[in-house]
């Protein structure tokens, strides 16, 4: 067994008897996970060791929105298109940010750099529709986001080390 395996065993076997355990053993799976996503192989893992079909893993899995089946950047920048955001220029703020990393969205509506330093994604409404324009850098939100103020966002993060 490699180390993931039995990292992933451990994660199992402190949560197995919990109530809610498979979500609490995919989020500490997923977090444990060095580009913060659940990989198929690892999926597997988990349904072998609860002993449960794969396909129910995944119904969880592809449920939740707080898992992600690919790969994520060290940091994550989330773009509202709500109706609100929107009309207050959340398109163009959503075009500039991934021209500004060299990315195109794919057909999930999530981009990552090659490098794994950023990863952009799109989310229906934050329900902050009177700070429109809203975005999400890292999960923190920021409001009445400005192209002008994005770019500054997104430099001081270019600027800095990965993992500082």
């Amino acid at each position: 067994m490699n180390d993931r395996a039995n990292e992933i065993a451990a994660i199992v076997s402190k949560h197995r008897e919990r109530h809610g355990a498979l979500l609490s053993i995919l989020e500490a799976v997923q977090r444990t996970n060095e580009h913060n996503y659940l990989p198929k192989q690892e999926l597997v893992m988990v349904a072998k060791e609860l002993g449960v079909p794969l396909s129910q893993i995944y119904s969880v899995v592809t449920f939740y929105a707080f898992f992600n089946l690919k790969a994520q950047g060290e940091h994550v920048i989330t773009v509202c298109r709500g109706t609100a955001c929107h009309t207050r220029g959340s398109k163009p703020l959503l075009d500039n940010v991934l021209h500004m990393l060299g990315i195109e969205l794919d057909e999930d509506g999530m981009a990552t750099t090659p490098d794994y330093r950023f990863t952009v994604h799109t989310v229906a409404c934050f329900g902050q529709c009177a700070l429109a324009p809203v975005i999400a850098i890292d999960e923190v939100i920021h409001s009445m986001v400005t192209e002008e103020k994005l770019a500054t966002m997104i430099e001081a993060l270019s600027a800095r080390k990965e993992g500082a």
